[in-house]
């Protein structure tokens, strides 16, 4: 694991194999937990469990037995896909995504119950043998079903359910599920009809996955959607409102949106609300060949955890979790605009009192990946031409508004995940090529201080 130098040493993943969405991240018994999509046998998408991995502290992670293994005969016979995990009466329960070998986009939804609640690590899971959702209701001419997430408002239980709809419309399904053993249809919370979602996101989903929701300290509430068009694309968030809608269901009233992450390698991102915050991970997957994803021997990645909130605009408000910094050496590797080599990963903040580039690679060829912050525009471009990616996206540099003029750079391996801001994010996938210099050159009027990162000393 150590070994291959584009591996991240700080992030969830397991040592081999494949890992996709994260999946219910709880906290129970002072410990955070964090599920994640996974196939132990090779690093490729097929063959699902729910991979698992706890911390106290958000920074170091420790590695579990698998969790959800997929049942032979049973309704998730072919993967244990994406959900969450919720406090049932004391009972941690897992609600997921089960397919069979015939599910066509069309899943159920399941329970797993821990076998021991009181423990405080959760290794133990029983499934329960039959679904409590068997697909979506008949006249929804639903082509695509699977991701429950269960949230709570106004002291009841409450789930949304990703869906595609046969006309190429993708919605939001909502359940009442107060009692997790009897859900109730209640409505289409959202769907791509919507004027503030057409508006946001375009015809650029035929899907929408992995819905999840989480209230704003100012009383909003924000619907984190990913957009799905066939494959993976992006992931986006709407803020609105979460009203009550008849006798006995919600309605959501966007007021705006946009994009969740600017980058072109995060996807499927999953939130944790606490009483004072909101935690959220994505998963980035990789942008190399298959053939490279091979002999590497694992393939995805979950990102720092992010706290997330929203600006008086409804805009998001994404910062890294404080919590990070338990991560940073004792010691700082540059404290001024410095010519130093680059620790595999790294920590590094820089602010711009004029237009400023920050270099972070250099190849053979004379390309460089660079960071540029122009305050005076109020602009932030990554540019990593040099470092094509395989995906159809490709790797022009992306531009973002960043009114501050000050960055945080997050590098562990080939994740670069960047914090403009308190306002956008941007997460690319980034390989070294054993000819790369990787080093730190910062040229105009700007601010620099670096960690290298490491792991955190015991008291």
């Amino acid at each position: 694991m150590n070994h291959d130098p584009n591996a991240p040493r700080f992030r969830v993943r397991p040592a081999t194999g494949w890992i996709n969405d994260p999946n219910g991240p709880f906290r129970w018994r002072d410990r955070y937990h964090l599920f994640y999509q996974h196939n132990p046998d090779a690093p490729v998408h097929t063959n699902v469990h729910w991979g698992h991995a706890s911390s106290a502290d958000l920074a170091s992670w420790e590695h579990h037995p698998i969790a959800l293994t997929p049942t032979p005969g049973g309704p998730d016979e072919a993967g244990c896909w994406s959900g969450c995990v919720v406090d049932d009466d004391g009972v941690p329960t897992a609600v997921y995504t089960g397919v069979d070998r015939h599910h066509t986009g069309l899943g159920t939804i399941c329970l797993a119950r821990a076998v021991v609640p009181d423990d405080e690590t959760l290794t133990d899971w029983k499934p329960l043998p039959t679904p409590v959702v068997t697909g979506p209701p008949a006249d929804l001419d639903a082509v695509m079903f699977r991701d429950p997430f269960v949230f709570t408002r106004g002291g009841r239980r409450w789930a949304l359910v990703g869906a595609g709809h046969a006309d190429g419309t993708p919605s939001v399904l909502l359940y009442d599920c107060d009692d997790l053993l009897d859900w109730r249809f209640a409505a289409v919370l959202l769907d791509g009809n919507d004027p503030v979602a057409s508006e946001v996101f375009g015809d650029e989903a035929v899907g929408w996955e992995c819905p999840q929701m989480f209230a704003t300290a100012g009383g909003e509430w924000v619907l984190v959607l990913s957009l799905w068009d066939g494959d993976p694309c992006a992931a986006g968030y709407l803020t609105g409102r979460l009203q009550p809608h008849g006798e006995d269901g919600l309605r959501f009233v966007a007021r705006t949106g946009g994009r969740l992450d600017h980058g072109r390698d995060l996807y499927a991102p999953a939130v944790l609300q606490e009483p004072d915050r909101t935690l959220m991970w994505g998963w980035s997957w990789e942008s190399r060949g298959q053939s490279e994803v091979d002999r590497a021997g694992w393939a995805g990645i979950l990102t720092a955890p992010r706290v997330v909130d929203t600006h008086p605009d409804g805009t998001l408000r994404v910062v890294p979790a404080p919590e990070l910094q338990l991560l940073r050496a004792a010691e700082p590797f540059v404290t001024a605009p410095a010519r130093v080599p680059l620790p595999a990963s790294y920590d590094l903040t820089v602010t711009a009192h004029g237009f400023t580039t920050v270099r972070l690679l250099r190849s053979a060829s004379g390309a460089e990946l660079t960071v540029r912050l122009d305050p005076d525009e109020g602009t932030v471009t990554l540019d990593r031409g040099g470092w094509p990616r395989t995906r159809p996206d490709g790797a022009a540099p992306i531009v973002v508004r960043a009114p501050g003029g000050q960055v945080r750079i997050l590098v562990d391996g080939s994740l670069l995940e960047l914090f403009v801001d308190d306002r956008a994010t941007l997460t690319e996938r980034v390989y070294r090529r054993p000819d790369d210099v990787s080093e730190l050159v910062v040229t105009g009027p700007g601010e620099v201080t670096g960690w290298e990162l490491a792991p955190p000393t015991l008291d």
